[in-house]
């Protein structure tokens, strides 16, 4: 009977993990004549383990595990089961009137202690990654990090708590 329910309660777990991406287009407002296209390919979320890429347009939960005072593993879920332990990120483009007035990441701190982490992004017309200051999410909150750029996509690594 335990071998039942540990085997049932392990595929709904991992049920509710989302390794990759689906494909789909990306469409931005590059200025206000230009639209900035890409086809992403499926893809997955974490490039690396505890790196994770994120486009315009995506709202996502990552599930961490924490050991001993750190951050030891990520993994993106479909549903928020475990909120304590759930940082959700959401990235879009502001426009208005065909311009593009800002980028916007959100990122939402559900732990008792600051948590900051590295970004990289690579703007529209760019030809490179570029890292970007990030500032530290206070315990329990929202942090909104804008970008007049228009960014196609970022990297967010290296998470951690900080004082």
């Amino acid at each position: 009977m335990f071998l039942i329910l540990l085997l049932v309660t392990s595929f709904s777990y991992s049920q509710n993990q989302k390794v990759e991406r689906e494909a789909f287009k990306l469409e931005l407002i590059a200025d206000p004549e230009n639209n900035y296209s890409a086809d992403i390919p499926k893809s997955p979320y974490f490039v690396k383990e505890k790196v994770i890429q994120i486009y315009p347009g995506e709202n996502l939960n990552i599930e961490t595990e924490i050991k001993a005072d750190t951050i030891y593993s990520m993994k993106v879920v479909e549903k928020v089961t475990s909120p304590e332990k759930t940082i959700k990120l959401k990235f879009l483009q502001n426009v208005t009137d065909r311009k593009n007035t800002q980028m916007i990441l959100s990122v939402v701190n559900p732990f008792d202690r600051k948590i900051i982490y590295d970004a990289m992004m690579y703007t529209v017309g760019g030809q490179k990654w570029v890292p970007t200051s990030i500032i530290a999410i206070q315990p329990n909150l929202v942090g909104y990090e804008t970008w007049p750029d228009v960014i196609a996509t970022i990297v967010l690594e290296n998470w951690r708590f900080t004082k």
